[in-house]
């Protein structure tokens, strides 16, 4: 029987919350290749221009990953709040382990100027799987992400604003 699991990760950032999250989330198919080439080789939206709710990218990765790529739909999206939701449609284990997975980012204001970015992720197991090291490294993964965004954008104060 399938089991379905979730992680919840809080990675805090000195960055304001409406630029980090224009850069590490809805921008991110743009930035990836540049700041993560190390893992992103590419990235493009496939449908939808990458930028609305249906809309569809493909990230394509390097050999230090699993799997060659994936592909995420967006499902949810309030960009006044910096809040998104998406599924995860293709690659990326979709069908030899993991059934279902989708993803929540919310990235809050604080009150010293930056935010902290709230990620809360479930995924169904193909029957007979199990999680090792993987809840791990898709939190570092995540936080490598965020962290990269947000190092790009203190180096260029100007960007995304």
């Amino acid at each position: 029987m399938a089991s379905t699991n979730s992680w919840t990760l809080e990675i805090e950032s000195t960055v304001a919350a409406p630029r980090l999250f224009k850069a590490g989330v809805m921008d991110w198919h743009t930035l990836a290749p540049k700041l993560a080439s190390h893992i992103i080789t590419s990235a493009h939206p496939i449908e939808g221009g990458g930028g609305g709710v249906g809309s569809v990218r493909q990230f394509n990765f390097t050999s230090d990953m699993p799997f060659s790529f994936k592909k995420e739909r967006l499902d949810f999206l309030d960009a006044d709040k910096c809040e998104c939701k998406s599924t995860l449609i293709e690659g990326g284990g979709i069908g030899t382990k993991i059934e279902t997975a989708t993803s929540h980012v919310k990235i809050e204001p604080t009150a010293n100027g930056g935010s902290v970015v709230k990620v809360d992720s479930t995924f169904k197991l193909m029957p007979g799987v199990e999680v090792k090291d993987e809840i791990t490294k898709a939190k570092d993964s995540v936080t490598s992400i965020f962290k990269a965004a947000e190092a790009y954008l203190v180096a260029n104060p100007d960007a995304y604003n």
